[in-house]
């Protein structure tokens, strides 16, 4: 039931879709019983036992509330003209076209309705995932699969409009089907009414235990196909690394036993669901038949105490009939409202996923950045692990300050606290003297420039790559900013020039293209500060060389947080900041850490070595 309520919780915002919904429904299900009931008097005027009309009102709460009884009534005084057989006949056949075409048409608008409701709750859990996803810390992604949030966002959308989603027709029709038709089984005859209801739940315990597993089985198989995806997305990213290393078959009977474990899940899932409708449709028939023996034997013996004619017997059968349907859909509904209950869990799950980074109430914007920026006694810790240890550094507004160390020292983590994609254990970190945490996140980032390692490009153009950062950016700005990059030599050659669709993460481009797309980017947006993240580590001489004098374009002007690889591109640094299992060892010039003859010089002596 858990998983009806998150649904309705999307169905609420649309009330007059839901309203005109259930109207329509309502009127159909009124002409479906209108049309059954007129049954009666049909066969009863066929057999030619229009006597029976005379008495059909008769006595009684529930003869009296009848509505086909005063139908009766006017036949009857119809078949008593001369013709009148035929003229009834004629009538009975109109008014059962009319109820039929009327039940049709408010069932078709009904599905009209439907389809809007069950378009926008799909529409909006996507848009809730997506935002989620944008909203985030870093962290989260380096702890979850891709593959499992990719599987969230398709397959287990795709379980919800096939389960749950599709599941509400049932819900909200059938219940009303089931009532007027029962409430109209009460009229014709309380007697067979209370049978039935002492059979039904006798077969909602059957089909409720057989059902009972189903969420479990169902979400084990969504948790082995986000295992699938990501040995896909895996296998889509590394591809040539697969193929140096002749590990084809590898992957390939990895592959194979995660397919097949999935295999095997479905199977169990599935065929414990395809129960669901035939045990239903043999229950419906078993109480059909006692309805048969029940009620025909009542007929049979002339029973005084039971008062439903031949007539109307044969149409409370034929309406109970009806009212089989209904129930196996919403005995199928109630499978696969377990079936969708572990996919609406797993979504909600990661749109209730703590943020982690957030914006305290009241955050004011930081405008412009006009001083310093100064980390306070700050610590960072990842579980257990010590990352950052009493780190103090400040950070005058022009100048370029250059992070190195050996991996794992803490560079990144270090960098990552300034546009506050992570936040302090300890310590705080500052601008122009005011804690981050006091800003909103917009305006923080808003101010800053960032160069990676890997160059993180769209499948969009050249353009609409460099205008990311910058909303009804122009040709002439975005021209500008690629050639103040060193891109818009490559660019020009391109056939359709800065229109030119790059790729997936822009493959179509060379390394160093896509680093001087990258500068390019940050270029555009123009701020007042930049971290590069070991911008060049990646390239060959010839585009470190062309990445190098188009960062030292960017830079210029700027304050700027360097992580290093390559020491021979911070030499120029304003100081140089050395970091070792988390702590600062050394901090100065190029000169004068040369000079101290400690750990830096023995980076550079390395480097020079190699």
């Amino acid at each position: 039931m858990k998983s009806l309520f998150t649904i309705f919780k999307y169905i609420k915002k649309y009330p007059r879709l839901l309203v005109s919904y259930f109207g329509f429904n309502i009127l159909s299900a009124i002409f479906g019983v209108i049309s059954l009931g007129l049954l009666s008097p049909f066969l009863m005027l066929i057999f030619k036992q229009g006597d029976v009309f005379k008495a059909a009102s008769g006595s009684g709460f529930f003869n009296s509330i009848n509505p086909v009884n005063y139908f009766k009534e006017w036949l009857y005084k119809v078949i008593n003209e001369p013709g009148g057989n035929i003229k009834a006949l004629l009538v009975i056949c109109v008014v059962v076209f009319a109820s039929i075409l009327l039940k049709n048409l408010f069932a078709y608008m009904s599905m009209y309705f439907l389809n809007p409701i069950r378009n926008r709750i799909l529409n909006d859990m996507r848009s809730n995932m997506y935002a989620k996803i944008l909203q985030l810390p870093i962290g989260y992604f380096s702890e979850q699969r891709k593959g499992d949030i990719m599987s969230k966002l398709s397959n287990d959308l795709g379980d919800v409009e096939g389960s749950t989603v599709s599941v509400l027709e049932s819900m909200f029709r059938e219940p009303i089907t089931i009532i007027l038709f029962f409430a109209y089984m009460v009229i014709l005859s309380p007697q067979l009414t209370l049978f039935l209801v002492i059979f039904l739940p006798i077969a909602g315990f059957i089909l409720g235990r057989i059902g009972r597993s189903l969420k479990k089985q169902n979400k084990n198989v969504l948790e082995q196909y986000g295992k699938l995806f990501s040995t896909i997305e895996e296998t889509l990213g590394g591809i040539r690394i697969i193929k140096a290393f002749n590990a084809e078959k590898k992957i390939q009977r990895k592959f194979e036993d995660e397919n097949e474990a999935m295999y095997n899940m479905k199977n169990r899932a599935n065929r414990r669901r395809d129960l669901a409708s035939p045990v239903s449709e043999a229950l419906g028939v078993t109480a059909v038949l006692c309805i048969l023996w029940y009620g025909g034997r009542l007929v049979l013996s002339g029973d005084p105490s039971f008062t439903l004619n031949a007539g109307d017997f044969l149409a409370y059968i034929a309406i109970f009939t009806q009212l089989i349907q209904p129930l196996k859909s919403l005995s199928s509904a109630s499978y696969n409202i377990q079936k969708g209950a572990a996919s609406i869990e797993r979504i909600e799950n990661l749109i209730n996923e703590n943020v982690g980074i957030k914006e305290l109430p009241g955050a004011k914007e930081l405008k412009t950045f006009s001083d310093s920026i100064e980390l306070k006694n700050v610590s960072f810790s990842y579980e257990d692990t010590v990352i950052l240890k009493d780190i103090n550094l400040t950070i005058q507004k022009g100048k370029t300050i250059a992070l190195v160390g050996s991996s794992g020292a803490g560079k990144s983590t270090l960098a990552d606290l300034i546009p506050r994609f992570i936040d302090a254990g300890q310590g705080e970190v500052l601008i122009d003297g005011e804690n981050i945490k006091n800003y909103t996140l917009h305006s923080i980032r808003n101010q800053m420039g960032i160069v990676t390692q890997e160059a993180i490009l769209f499948n969009d153009t050249i353009a609409g790559n460099i205008a990311l950062a910058k909303d009804n950016a122009t040709e002439e700005e975005i021209k500008n900013a690629a050639k103040i990059a060193n891109a818009a030599s490559f660019i020009d050659t391109k056939e359709e020039g800065y229109q030119t669709n790059i790729g997936d993460r822009g493959m179509k481009l060379s390394g160093g293209e896509r680093q001087r797309m990258t500068i390019a980017r940050a270029v555009l947006k123009n701020p007042p500060i930049l971290i590069l993240d070991e911008a060049t580590s990646a390239l060959d001489t010839e585009s470190e060389r062309l990445v190098q004098d188009a960062i030292n374009n960017l830079m210029n002007n700027r304050t700027s947080i360097v992580i290093a690889h390559r020491l021979s591109t911070i030499r120029h640094a304003d100081e140089i900041i050395v970091l070792r299992k988390g702590e600062i060892v050394e901090r100065g010039t190029h000169d004068s850490l040369i000079t101290q003859n400690g750990f830096y010089k023995r980076l550079v002596d390395m480097q020079e070595v190699k």
